[in-house]
């Protein structure tokens, strides 16, 4: 009587499940119409000297016109012209509640804020995001800090959680970068520069950007599915890293510039090569001499996708590279936990009969959701 095959260990069972319900989760969060139920960051570049300082706030737009409380007509607008003629019409509305939640004061006096300028429109990745120029009026004679103060987009609205903002500055000679959140939603300038601070509040938007950008952590399981051994895992993930860290210091210094039109479908389709090679390809001699090339290739084109979130638009200090250095380390971070919880469980399913429908079982639905993020980025309207 023949013996039944040995089952999978209940670890592989339960790691199986849990892509299963990330990918399921994923697909129907793909769409950049979809409701605003996970988070969102707000852009902000502050410069000035004196009594005037200007504030650039780049906010995702229909997020800030449902937060402003207007029609359906304005925050569904898709088309970029409908979008400025909204902006337009409805300017007095956003700007009280841009100014309302976000504050400029110099020691301990608030300042004027005032519009500068018609609203822009732009894209951030696959959605469109409204660009607002503040010019703030502060009290002449101050001499102490200046305080930046941000609470945009707050849970209580219930669009969005956790919203995060990024602001950079350079004021009265002081330059630096902070995530400003609800539990910290303040920063102060003038004092000595909190370098320990800024170093873990970039490592950990670094480790959050990875953990819940589904596109960069599905590329990364690609790329494990079809490893070999550790060798080639160790080897592939040194290409991926050394390419998304060239690209992503290069493109986040502004020294490298591709339109996020280009870079989201391409780091989309990148997963489906990935994942379908790693099936198809996998046991055949010679797939190593193409393999690190391509994921090189891949790892410049995400390295772009990675700065795209920083969102940083200023010339070179050593405050911008201490930001971006501790933002790529916690994404590297990130990386190499993925890699220690899920390359084992691999090697463990490989070595029962189970692994010839599990591995293609997992591959499966990344192609499918990679493919239908390719089709829905190529295909979406343009802003």
């Amino acid at each position: 009587m023949r013996s039944a095959a040995p089952r999978p260990p209940a670890a592989l069972l339960t790691f199986l499940a849990a892509l299963l319900t990330v990918l399921a989760a994923g697909l129907a969060s793909a769409s950049p119409a979809a409701a605003h139920d996970a988070t969102t960051t707000a852009y902000v570049d502050v410069t000035g000297t004196g009594t005037r300082v200007q504030a650039e706030l780049d906010l995702e737009y229909d997020l800030l016109m449902k937060s402003a409380w207007l029609y359906a007509e304005a925050y569904g607008a898709k088309d970029r012209a409908e979008q400025l003629r909204q902006l337009k019409i409805n300017a007095k509305a956003v700007n009280e509640y841009v100014t309302g939640r976000f504050a400029l004061a110099h020691d301990g006096t608030a300042c004027t804020p005032r519009p500068a300028g018609d609203a822009a429109v732009h894209t951030r990745g696959t959605r469109p995001f409204a660009v607002l120029t503040l010019a703030y009026d502060c009290p002449a004679g101050a001499d102490g800090a200046r305080t930046i103060s941000s609470a945009l987009f707050p849970d209580a609205e219930s669009f969005v959680h956790s919203t995060e903002t990024i602001v950079h500055y350079d004021i009265d000679g002081q330059r630096g970068s902070q995530v400003l959140t609800a539990a910290s939603p303040t920063l102060k300038t003038g004092g000595p520069h909190r370098s320990r601070h800024q170093i873990t509040e970039f490592f950990l938007l670094g480790t959050e950007h990875l953990l819940f950008g589904l596109d960069h952590v599905l590329f990364l399981l690609s790329l494990l599915i079809g490893a070999r051994g550790l060798r080639d895992v160790l080897l592939a993930a040194t290409a991926f890293t050394a390419a998304h860290s060239v690209t992503f210091l290069l493109a986040a210094m502004g020294v490298v510039s591709v339109p996020a039109a280009v870079v989201e479908p391409v780091i989309a389709a990148s997963i489906a090569v990935m994942a379908c090679a790693g099936i198809l390809l996998r046991d055949r001699e010679g797939t190593g001499r193409w393999r690190l090339p391509v994921v090189f290739l891949f790892g410049l084109v995400h390295g772009l996708g990675f700065a795209g979130a920083l969102g940083i638009d200023e010339s070179w200090s050593w405050e911008l590279l201490l930001s971006l250095l501790s933002f790529n380390v916690g994404i590297e971070a990130v990386q190499l936990g993925i890699i220690v919880v899920v390359f084992p469980l691999l090697v463990l399913l490989r070595r029962t009969p189970a692994h010839r429908w599990v591995l293609p079982a997992m591959t499966a639905p990344i192609v499918i959701v990679s493919l239908y993020w390719f089709w829905d980025r190529v295909t979406a309207v343009p802003s």
